[in-house]
């Protein structure tokens, strides 16, 4: 498979697992265009109750509590921020999302950071923010990374893997210039790429004990000391919040494969299985007790069917969720609407204008606007 230099350098610099790769297209050869090798063949049923419970609501006794544990932990330096700003921006026609304003005036990330610097700074703690990259945005956000200046909210970016689009048939997938096309392979890299960066390896050293991960693009997923609290009580080694899903909505959810509760992908489910009998979906905010992952975790790589100029192309992609499967996981209800609403993700620019009253709203009530 021909690579020119200038791709090549590319892929040295993002770490491209040319040997995976050269597996995964040996394994597309034998595989079905329907997709049916992503689905679990193993019994999936739906969680028990145990599996789900539910963040108490403001102002209880429980709440309180799990919010003084929280913050505790925060305050001894043990809580860590992990902000997914990777990927393509396809939707954003291109450019780096984290640097788009969300409201006037205000980007993404300006709006993460500095929720994340009002619960440091009221716990008189410290917490670490470690920004994933792809090699899309990795340039712009260390940029943006360099020039966020804050004592308690240090900022560090870290980039995610690098691989090569290919076609149905395995070859290698050209862009319209007659480069090869170069793709970020899913939020699964997160913990291989945390290690690959040494990241990992000094938060643990400084008594770092907990990662909290949500995506740049859901500002409602803020750093909540009751959440990091909930997640220290429940004894889980990941934590998954889930949300109370709409008519029809598809998603990821938590269920049950063999017995191991654990977040399955919506194109996983097997095709016989009621996925609305699981009320609730995956947020895609996941708190890991970070003590448990210096260590190579067999993660699934899942052969993703695109349309790319019009073209079809063939991505592998793996999926941060599957480490539900590998570790102790249970999993939080929280709200998904209103001023404690921790679920306002924005894909789109028209699904951003439509969100930004309630981002407005949960920036106020977290005393950042």
């Amino acid at each position: 498979m021909e690579i020119d230099e200038s791709t090549r350098k590319l892929l040295e610099q993002f770490g491209f697992e040319e040997k995976v790769f050269q597996e995964l297209l040996g394994r597309l050869a034998h595989e079905s265009s329907d997709d049916a090798q992503n689905r679990i063949q193993k019994l999936v049923e739906v969680p028990e109750a145990d599996d789900v419970y539910s963040l108490p609501p403001k102002g209880s006794k429980e709440r309180d509590e799990l919010h003084a544990l929280g913050t505790a932990a925060i305050a001894r330096g043990e809580v860590a921020s992990v902000v997914l700003a990777g990927g393509m921006a396809t939707r954003f026609g291109g450019v780096v999302k984290a640097a788009v304003d969300a409201l006037p005036g205000r980007s993404f990330l300006d709006l993460k950071l500095a929720q994340i610097e009002r619960v440091a700074e009221t716990a008189k703690g410290r917490v670490p923010v470690y920004l994933m990259t792809s090699f899309a945005t990795d340039a712009e956000i260390r940029s943006l990374a360099r020039s966020h200046k804050h004592p308690s909210v240090p900022v560090e970016a870290f980039p995610q893997a690098i691989s090569l689009r290919v076609t149905p048939t395995g070859e290698l997938f050209y862009e319209k210039d007659g480069s090869p096309s170069p793709y970020a392979p899913g939020h699964g890299d997160l913990i291989w790429a945390l290690r690959r960066a040494g990241i990992l390896h000094r938060f643990l050293a400084s008594g770092g004990k907990v990662l909290v991960m949500s995506n740049v693009d859901n500002l409602a997923a803020t750093l909540d000391p009751a959440v990091v609290g909930a997640h220290l009580k429940s004894g889980a080694q990941i934590t998954a919040e889930v949300t109370e899903k709409e008519p029809g909505e598809k998603g990821g959810a938590p269920a049950r494969v063999d017995g191991v509760p654990q977040i399955v992908e919506a194109f996983r489910f097997p095709t016989d299985f009621d996925q609305d009998s699981i009320p609730v979906f995956n947020t895609n905010t996941l708190l890991f007790d970070a003590t448990t992952l210096d260590r190579d975790f067999p993660l699934s790589w899942f052969t993703v069917r695109k349309k790319v100029d019009g073209r079809d192309a063939v991505q592998f992609e793996r999926l941060v969720g599957e480490m539900t499967a590998l570790l102790p996981s249970r999993f939080l209800r929280v709200p998904r609407y209103g001023v404690e609403g921790r679920f306002q993700p924005a894909k789109d620019p028209e699904e951003l204008k439509k969100r930004q009253p309630d981002i407005e709203r949960v920036m106020k009530a977290c005393g950042v606007l």
